[in-house]
Parts: structure tokens; C-alpha cells; sequence
């Protein structure tokens, strides 16, 4: 399951690219939105760029373990499927740098923990 969705997410970038003038943190709580999930939008945006970071500074050795940070952070009725959009969601806006990180993931199968 998971390894189907990391593939649609690293193929969204084609199909859901946010154009040049959007406002990035809008366009990831519209995308968010259509997962079902809500909140702040100015605290989403801040956790994914968070999620970022922990990844830049190697806080998160992995997707699995970013996964479990905003599982940790998130509203408690976003679900684990919900969790991984979040995540790759954020990574293709804020840091696409480590979309390889859902991509070496996928190979493992891993669930949220």
C-alpha cells in the first residue's frame, strides 16, 4: 500500500504543480485539504518545514521516522494514510531535496509506528 502511494506522490509533482505565482503555503493547505486533513494552516506549513529541517540536520535518519514526528504533532483523527500524504506532500513543496527519502522507503514497506 504504502509503496503505491509513494509512487503517486513522487508523480504529483507533474500532475499537481502549483504555479510560479501561488502562495506555497496556501497551495499545501488546499493539497492537504483534499486528504481530509485540516488545521491551522499556518502550523501545517511550519511542521512541514520543521520535518524539513529535522531531515536536513539528520534529527530524521528516515521517511519512517519523519513519519512518526508528525504523526506525533498532527491532529489525533489524522490517520497513518494521512500522515504519509502530509509528509510527502511537504517534502515535494518545502524540501524536494528529499523526496529519495519516500523512494528508498517504499523498498522497506514500512508502516507508520
Amino acid at each position: 500500500m504504502i509503496a503505491g502511494w509513494v509512487s503517486a506522490m513522487i508523480a504529483a509533482p507533474i500532475t499537481l504543480a502549483p504555479s510560479a505565482l501561488a502562495d506555497r503555503d496556501t497551495d499545501f493547505a488546499t493539497e492537504l485539504h483534499g486528504f481530509g486533513i485540516y488545521g491551522q494552516r499556518d502550523y501545517n506549513a511550519w511542521l512541514a518545514k520543521i520535518t524539513c529541517k529535522r531531515l536536513t540536520v539528520g534529527l530524521d535518519a528516515d521517511a519512517t521516522e519523519s513519519a512518526a514526528f508528525l504523526s506525533g504533532n498532527l491532529a489525533r483523527t489524522t490517520s497513518a494514510e494521512q500522515v504519509w500524504q502530509f509528509l510527502g506532500s511537504g517534502l515535494r513543496l518545502y524540501c524536494p531535496e528529499h523526496l529519495g527519502k519516500l523512494t528508498a522507503m517504499s523498498s522497506s514497506h514500512t508502516e507508520v509506528p
